[in-house]
């Protein structure tokens, strides 16, 4: 089952996405496929085939954003959690070929946009990285075999409000 967890700022990008496709892309493309279909025969006029297309597209998009949005809770950072590793946070790691990464824990929704170094909740580093804390040895089964990983940094994103 899919993770309903989500960031305030994945929440706020989602939101912001879904104006920008209600407001600005759908009534430009609207116009456009209004104006291919002025022109009479639509079976042979590409610029209404391929208008229609992206407005399916687009509609298929705001209809999912709809319906996830309403799904979606947004995690926020608590000072409960300083010290460990959950939900929102940003995490160093370093193996024992000195290979470092940074890392930040978050929902599926947020893997979208392809950050290099986000990773959902529910991927086999996120989980074994979960409730540890920092010198904390954390191992994860990969597909070339098991890696061992040692926690070096913890941190969070804090809003306004904590």
């Amino acid at each position: 089952m899919k993770s309903n967890l989500i960031t305030r700022n994945g929440h706020d990008l989602l939101v912001a996405e879904l104006k920008r496709l209600w407001h600005d892309e759908r009534p430009e493309i609207t116009k456009k496929v209004n104006w291919a279909a002025s022109l009479g025969d639509r079976s042979e006029n590409a610029d209404y085939q391929y208008n229609k297309q992206i407005l399916r597209k687009i509609d298929r998009r705001v209809r999912y954003l709809g319906k996830r949005l309403e799904e979606l809770k947004i995690i926020d950072y608590m000072p409960e959690q300083e010290g460990k590793v959950y939900f929102g946070a940003w995490v160093e790691i370093e193996n024992d070929e000195g290979e470092r990464k940074s890392l930040r824990i978050v929902g599926v929704d947020e893997i979208y946009d392809h950050h290099p170094q986000h990773i959902s909740i529910e991927s086999p580093m996120a989980q074994a990285l979960l409730r540890k804390q920092v010198d904390d040895e954390v191992e994860v089964q990969t597909p070339s075999g098991k890696k061992l990983w040692y926690i070096n940094l913890i941190s969070y994103e804090k809003s306004e409000n904590t």
